[in-house]
């Protein structure tokens, strides 16, 4: 999954969904793999424990749709809306985002590691104690997002705007400090020494 990132194309699909009406349906542990959805309306869809496994979405509207302990497995999501939707312990590894619309989007907990986020619009978006780790987020743009707690191992932030984001508790040692904007990010103090670190300086207790 996570050479996904580096082009390699998407699984094929094998069956289809398309411009089916899904608004306020609940999805309990529901489990779908390798299905293509076009033009879905999941809007306001609550998603408790449903499994998506190498699934394509495209122009599927996920706005102000809740998703709990669900999985998005190697999926990928192409001109989709994410606007207020909420993603709370779920698990995405490997997946791939292409020319979506995300609004503030809110994500608490799970694993995104090898997510694929390039160029991502996510000004305003809120994620807590969520694994990145070698997340795609080249040329992302993350303005007064907010990105607590967060393990960003491994991440790409070459070219990303993090200009006047919320990043403390998250793992700094990714962060591209001269092809990257920090302009008024608020980190920790304990990150403040990794970064004085990255920048040659040698800390030493008074």
């Amino acid at each position: 999954m996570a050479e996904r990132r580096h082009g390699v194309a998407a699984p094929p699909t094998e069956t289809t969904i398309r411009s089916r009406e899904w608004e306020f349906r609940d999805l309990e542990k529901e489990t779908f793999r390798r299905v293509l959805f076009v033009d879905v309306d999941l809007t306001e869809t609550v998603n408790r424990g449903s499994v998506f496994e190498e699934c394509t979405f495209r122009g599927v509207r996920f706005n102000c749709s809740v998703h709990e302990d669900a999985a998005f497995l190697n999926c990928t999501f192409t001109r989709c809306g994410f606007f207020d939707s909420a993603f709370t312990r779920c698990k995405l590894t490997g997946s791939m985002f292409s020319d979506c619309t995300y609004g503030a989007l809110k994500v608490s907990g799970g694993d995104w590691s090898f997510v694929g986020l390039p160029g991502a619009d996510l000004r305003g978006s809120d994620f807590s104690s969520v694994r990145l780790r070698e997340a795609d987020l080249t040329g992302a743009r993350l303005e007064s997002a907010e990105v607590r707690d967060c393990d960003l191992s491994g991440a790409w932030l070459h070219s990303a705007d993090l200009t006047g984001c919320d990043l403390r508790g998250s793992d700094l040692t990714a962060f591209d400090l001269e092809n990257a904007r920090f302009r008024g990010a608020v980190i920790d103090q304990y990150q403040a020494t990794t970064v004085a670190a990255m920048f040659g300086f040698e800390v030493r207790p008074d």
